[in-house]
């Protein structure tokens, strides 16, 4: 990579952050660290930040707090690292809006995959006026929908759905995600009304519930798009 995109690992472990570091830097990337969360968001601000690591576990400001204050200024990945491997804790880390979650003690190798997928899927998303993937094609230029070349009728809310979806392959949506990415098109106020959606979003794409070729129920959790994308 020419320009060297910056990394900020957040943890209260002083040997953690020096293994991260030194991976990051391996991997050709700029790694800046802190271990609290003030500390991270005065860096956050001052330089160009294109993905973070975030320990939950922080001496002063939560991890979801801080998780809460970037997501609401800037939509780069977030990576948690955790020791807490229940669901529950996993789910709110994902509601407040991190991307992915790596479990401590983690594999440094591991890490740097996870680091490399977030920050390629982000570049698609952010970019792109074309989704694509398996046959389905969205041009977010003119909103325009199809599969296999025939157009598809989707009501504003399944666009948003779709391209949502689309735009982070991969990526875990709770249901509360989804509901704010569509608010302001009579969606109606509460999540299992997004269920709803997706069975008729299915229905026009041609997917297959029992046997999903695009979207994937994560149970207990929400719903991901299952390609990478072109």
């Amino acid at each position: 990579m020419d320009e060297k995109q910056t990394v900020l690992a957040v943890d209260d472990e002083e040997k953690i952050l020096d293994l991260v570091k030194s991976y990051l830097e391996i991997n050709g990337y700029r790694g800046i660290c802190a271990k609290t969360g003030k500390e991270a968001l005065a860096l956050f601000e001052e330089n160009a930040v294109s993905l973070v690591l975030l320990d939950l576990m922080l001496p002063d400001l939560s991890g979801e707090e801080l998780c809460r204050r970037i997501r609401s200024v800037s939509e780069i990945p977030i990576i948690m690292l955790t020791a807490r491997t229940d669901e529950e804790s996993v789910i709110r880390g994902l509601n407040m809006g991190a991307d992915d979650y790596v479990c401590k003690p983690f594999s440094p190798r591991e890490l740097m995959a996870r680091v490399r997928s977030a920050l390629r899927r982000n570049g698609k998303g952010d970019r792109a006026d074309r989704l694509a993937y398996g046959g389905l094609e969205v041009n977010t230029a003119d909103r325009r929908v199809s599969r296999n070349g025939e157009d598809l009728p989707l009501t504003s809310q399944e666009y948003k759905i779709l391209t949502t979806l689309m735009s982070r392959p991969s990526k875990i949506f709770t249901r509360e995600e989804i509901l704010d990415r569509v608010k302001g098109d009579d969606f109606d106020g509460f999540d299992r009304a997004v269920d709803t959606h997706i069975k008729r979003l299915r229905q026009k794409i041609g997917d297959d519930p029992r046997a999903p070729r695009y979207i994937m129920t994560v149970y207990g959790m929400g719903y991901r798009f299952a390609g990478e994308g072109s």
